[in-house]
């Protein structure tokens, strides 16, 4: 197994646990809690549930889901590929995609089956609403299926697809076999001039990319495949990190570069946005050229500046981060029931919007965690989550 670890060599049997990695992983999960908490009270309405907002500044929360949707989940998906191909060694590809299966395929069976039913009450009970005041009978059946998103489990069918298209990979690059993933550790990350020009090579993908699909155009249940490019460039990014030992061999110096050009790509994104409203979408307009490379820039540098930030004060755990690590992945899953159950719950409390997610997220983020501990106390949960 080839792991980051910073180390020469890798054996393919070693499974050093990657604490920073653990930690960065639970940040990322509170950022998705926080995204959603964000929308329930913006002026972009994609969650199960929402309040229109009533003052100006649902404009900044608009603003924090334009930022934090540029880089987060493309960390995630370049975590998340740090440890497939030393999994995949240890494994093999038959027993790799069966525990992908079991931990991607099982939660989301769980989430439309069990979770998606309980979230989309209260919509369902509106449109059951508005079809009855037109004399037309419309069963939850009927509602589900045309309603139909995998909502924030996305990410699980997105993540399972690149790792079967990396397992065709390995089946057939020339001389595979297991346990040839084990390779020297340059410890190297990559210089300047290699994350510039990858960085200019998204920016291009995802500008050409938005021509045919662009921003706020669902696909296939996606709800942002406008950045389909990032995710597939990351997760590939991490499978090469992995076995070069990239994330040990960043420099202190690359990680405050990365949160500077960050800084600056952010500021520039939203003048674009300002400037050019919807022309930023795509369409093959100057300002989605503009907004891609932004974006571009902002989640390479972020990425970049996490990494190293993680690496350096967050590679260790005490008690409460080994609890927050374990059941990050069992909040990913219910977050949405926690949310939802506390919107209503806000739902008379007459506030701005900017003040009503605040509270939205201080009360649901740790309750997200309370909540994990009970499921992941079910029989067979700990094998899943």
């Amino acid at each position: 197994m080839t792991q980051p670890a910073g180390r020469p060599t890798v054996s393919p049997t070693a499974r050093p646990r990657l604490l920073y990695v653990d930690n960065l992983r639970t940040a990322l999960t509170v950022l998705v809690v926080i995204h959603h908490a964000a929308i329930t009270y913006s002026n972009i309405p994609q969650w199960y549930y929402a309040e229109a907002p009533t003052d100006s500044s649902g404009t900044l929360l608009d603003v924090l889901l334009l930022l934090n949707q540029a880089f987060f989940m493309g960390a995630f998906f370049l975590i998340s590929a740090l440890f497939v191909p030393g999994s995949y060694d240890r494994k093999g590809a038959r027993r790799f995609l069966a525990e992908r299966l079991l931990r991607l395929g099982v939660p989301l069976l769980i989430w439309l089956l069990v979770l998606r039913p309980v979230v989309t009450v209260g919509r369902y009970a509106a449109a059951w609403d508005a079809a009855a005041q037109q004399g037309i009978d419309l069963p939850y059946w009927q509602y589900y299926l045309h309603s139909f998103t995998p909502g924030p489990m996305w990410f699980v069918e997105v993540l399972f697809v690149f790792s079967a298209l990396y397992v065709l990979w390995r089946r057939l690059a020339v001389g595979e076999r297991r346990g040839s993933g084990s390779v020297p550790a340059t410890d190297r990350a990559p210089g300047a001039v290699a994350i510039v020009g990858f960085t200019v090579g998204l920016a291009l993908v995802t500008y050409l990319w938005r021509m045919v699909v662009p921003m706020g155009v669902s696909v296939l249940g996606l709800p942002t495949p406008a950045y389909l490019p990032q995710y597939a460039a990351m997760f590939t990014v991490g499978l090469v990190a992995a076995r070069r030992g990239w994330p040990a061999g960043l420099s202190r110096a690359a990680g405050r570069a990365g949160f500077a050009t960050a800084a600056f790509a952010a500021v520039a994104l939203v003048l674009v946005l300002v400037s050019a409203g919807e022309a930023i979408l795509g369409r093959g307009t100057w300002p989605s050229l503009m907004a891609a490379t932004c974006e571009s820039a902002l989640a390479v540098g972020v990425t970049l500046g996490l990494l190293v930030l993680f690496r350096e004060r967050g590679n260790r755990q005490g008690r409460v981060h080994r609890y927050l690590s374990a059941h990050a992945y069992t909040v990913y899953v219910i977050h949405p029931v926690v949310l939802v159950g506390v919107g209503y719950a806000l739902s008379g409390v007459p506030a701005p919007a900017v003040a009503k997610f605040v509270l939205l997220a201080v009360l649901a983020v740790p309750l997200c965690w309370a909540m994990a501990l009970p499921v992941r106390a079910l029989p067979g949960a700990r094998k899943v989550f």
